[in-house]
């Protein structure tokens, strides 16, 4: 199980996933764009979310304390990468 967290217009939300394996950045673009334009995200549902909506954004990956994996989507921001 991992969690998926979200941060676009100024909201941020997580969204629990299964994943079978590791998912390259460009598969957690995608899979954000699908479950956002869905409503599957808590708070983030835009139906015609375009297709390069997060191709800019930052991917970050974590091990929570517990040792699962959260993976972060975030915008770059001015004082870092």
């Amino acid at each position: 199980m991992a969690t998926l967290n979200i941060t676009f217009n100024g909201l941020s939300s997580d969204l629990p996933l299964e994943l079978d394996g590791h998912v390259t950045d460009v598969d957690v673009r995608r899979i954000a764009v699908e479950v956002v334009r869905a409503g599957g995200v808590p708070g983030l549902h835009i139906a015609h979310l375009p297709e390069d909506t997060f191709n800019h954004y930052v991917v970050d990956r974590f091990r929570g304390p517990r040792g699962e994996e959260r993976i972060y989507l975030r915008p770059k921001v001015p004082f870092g990468a």
